[in-house]
C-alpha cells in the first residue's frame, strides 16, 4: 500500500514538472505502475458516472418542476382573476338591498334630525309658557288665564312625551338598519 502512494505521488509529481497531462493518461501510468490498482479506479469511474446520472437526473427533474410552478403560478393568477371576478359579481347582487337600507337610513336620520329639532322647539315653549306662569302668579293674575297657560302648557307636554316616544322608535329602527347592513356586508 505505501508502495502505491509512492507511485501515485512520483506520477504526480513528475504530471506537475512536465506538460498537463489527462485523466486518462495518468490512470494508464497508475495501472501500468500498479495493477492492483484498476479496481479502485474501475469503482471510482463507476461511482462517478452513477453521479452524473444523479446529477442528469435532477437538473432534468428541476427544469420540470420549475416549469410546473410556472405554469401553477399562472394558473394561480388566472383562478385568482376569476375568483375576483365571480365575487364581484356575487355582491353586485346584493347591491340593491344595500342600497334600499342606505335610503332608509337616511330618510330615518332626517327623520330624527326633524324630530329633535320640533322637540327642541316645544322645549323652549314649554320653558317659556312655565316663566310666563310664573312671573303671572307672583303678579296674581286672573286664574282663567292662568288656567288657560295650564292647559296648554300640558299640551306641550303631552306633545313633547309623544315627540320623545317617536325619537326613542326612530333611534331604534336606526340601529336595526345600521344592523341590517352591517349583516349583509359581503
Amino acid at each position: 500500500m505505501v508502495h502505491t502512494w509512492a507511485w501515485i505521488l512520483t506520477l504526480l509529481f513528475l504530471a506537475g514538472c512536465s506538460r498537463p497531462l489527462n485523466r486518462e493518461q495518468l490512470a494508464k501510468e497508475v495501472v501500468k505502475g500498479d495493477p492492483d490498482f484498476a479496481w479502485v479506479l474501475d469503482k471510482a469511474r463507476t461511482l462517478s458516472n452513477r453521479i452524473a446520472t444523479y446529477e442528469r437526473e435532477l437538473a432534468l427533474k428541476r427544469t420540470t418542476v420549475e416549469r410546473n410552478i410556472s405554469q401553477l403560478r399562472k394558473d394561480l393568477v388566472a383562478a385568482t382573476s376569476g375568483v375576483k371576478g365571480k365575487i364581484a359579481e356575487v355582491k353586485r347582487q346584493m347591491e340593491p338591498e344595500r342600497r334600499q337600507l342606505q335610503l332608509e337610513l337616511s330618510q330615518a336620520n332626517e327623520e330624527l334630525y326633524a324630530k329633535r329639532f320640533q322637540r327642541a322647539s316645544l322645549g323652549r315653549s314649554i320653558a317659556q309658557l312655565r316663566k310666563a306662569e310664573k312671573t303671572a302668579q307672583a303678579a296674581g293674575t286672573e286664574q282663567a288665564s292662568t288656567r288657560q297657560q295650564n292647559a296648554q302648557l300640558d299640551e306641550l307636554q303631552r306633545d313633547a312625551h309623544r315627540l320623545d316616544q317617536e325619537i326613542a322608535a326612530i333611534k331604534e329602527h336606526l340601529r336595526l338598519l345600521k344592523i341590517k347592513i352591517l349583516l349583509i356586508r359581503l
